[in-house]
């Protein structure tokens, strides 16, 4: 029987509307584990995360915290001062995806001498006169 239980969970996981998928919507882009970890050592302004997450423009960083304050990820708190001051942190649920990009960096590191070496291989076999 738990056999069976168990391949009934895992079809669910497939559905398209079950909560893997739709956790895995909120974390698969770019940028938003990369966010994650730049908010790991408390909270920072715009210009901050800017500057430690290479290669990220302005507007998307807006548009990524902006969707991680909408799911609860991120808290944006704005002080009463002239010019304004934002900064974002981490809410207890963004503190429980450290977890999640953990266990990435972890399997990056585990893999990416062997990831690297298919790339290289199937990229020369893919050229011609191969």
């Amino acid at each position: 029987m738990q056999g069976s239980e168990s391949t009934i969970k895992e079809a669910c996981i497939l559905s398209q509307d079950s909560a893997m998928r739709k956790a895995l919507a909120l974390i698969a882009d770019k940028w938003t584990i990369l966010v994650v970890f730049s908010l790991e050592s408390g909270s920072k302004r715009l210009s901050q995360m800017q500057r430690e997450i290479e290669g990220i423009s302005q507007k998307m960083l807006i548009q990524t915290l902006r969707n991680m304050e909408r799911n609860g990820l991120v808290e944006r708190t704005v002080y009463p001062v002239m010019p304004p001051k934002v900064e974002y942190r981490l809410t207890q649920l963004g503190v429980s995806l450290q977890k999640i990009r953990q266990a990435l960096c972890d399997w990056a590191d585990e893999n990416m001498a062997e990831l690297d070496a298919f790339r290289a291989r199937n990229s020369s076999e893919a050229e011609p006169g191969n």
